[in-house]
């Protein structure tokens, strides 16, 4: 009686197929722990953005809409006086939460005279400031040789043709000016307008209208913000020294100014009192 065989088993040229699933395997759980560790680098990167906005002094309360002091590269430097003075740019660097509230110095023994450094510290805590207030965009702020301008628009501190300050704008030019007491250095006041003339029964011409507003914001500084008025001098331009032309209405309202300077030590040598010489 014959034996039966088994039939011969054919090649199996299918086990490539149980490593090609093994090496699937390692590949998933290689995403998968790549998208793990990119989740948590995204959450620590949210938590250390909103340290950073509160260490500049945000609400983390503000609303989707506003900008924050992480997206504030777009702070516009804000032009010279003039055209041909040469403007050193801001950099900005991380500010305290704003000018400091109610502090009058610490006495005179603790004041400086700020230079071109203290000038940028300035610049950024004011800056800050203004955005906490929502008076950014009535406030510049630029560097030049002269020391730090600080530019009060129109818009925001005086109605048309008047020379008295805003009620509103009140709390926000106190609390520019709580961040200039710490400074010995002079400070000088000057008064811009456009070039539409002005006539009226209070003021003669725009010297007078720029005048005027110079001078109301030096007795605010003084009887307000507590400035020492041997620091400070006022000066009306006029329509004189324009920013930009006057051709258009947009170009006309940044003309319509108040400039708060903040003289550097060079610029200060010439508001100096004058010696007297005896000739004899």
């Amino acid at each position: 009686m014959a034996i039966k065989r088994e039939p011969e088993k054919h090649a199996n040229h299918e086990r490539w197929l149980v490593s090609y699933g093994d090496f699937l395997t390692l590949l998933f759980a290689v995403f998968v722990a790549m998208y793990a560790m990119g989740q948590t680098d995204k959450k620590k990167a949210e938590e250390l953005t909103q340290s950073l906005r509160e260490s500049f002094g945000y609400s983390t309360r503000a609303s989707a809409g506003q900008k924050g002091v992480l997206q504030s590269q777009d702070i516009k430097p804000i032009p010279a006086i003039k055209p041909e003075m040469a403007v050193i740019p801001i950099t900005p660097k991380m500010p305290p939460a704003g000018p400091r509230q109610g502090n009058d110095g610490g006495g005179a023994g603790s004041k400086q005279l700020a230079g071109e450094n203290e000038f940028r510290e300035m610049a950024s805590s004011i800056e800050a400031y203004l955005v906490k207030q929502g008076f950014q965009n009535k406030v510049t702020l630029s560097i030049t040789q002269r020391g730090l301008v600080i530019s009060l628009k129109e818009a925001g501190f005086f109605d048309s043709g008047s020379a008295k300050l805003k009620q509103d704008s009140i709390s926000t030019l106190r609390g520019i000016a709580a961040g200039l007491q710490q400074y010995t250095n002079r400070f000088r006041v000057e008064g811009h307008t456009d070039s539409v003339p002005i006539r009226s029964s209070e003021f003669r011409s725009n010297w007078e209208l720029s005048t005027a507003r110079a001078t109301n914001v030096i007795h605010f500084l003084v009887d307000s913000a507590g400035l020492s008025p041997n620091s400070l001098s006022a000066v009306g331009y006029g329509e004189f020294q324009p920013l930009v032309d006057n051709s258009t209405p947009e170009q006309r309202a940044k003309n319509r100014r108040v400039d708060i300077v903040v003289l550097a030590a060079e610029a200060a040598s010439g508001e100096a009192k004058p010696e007297t010489i005896n000739l004899h």
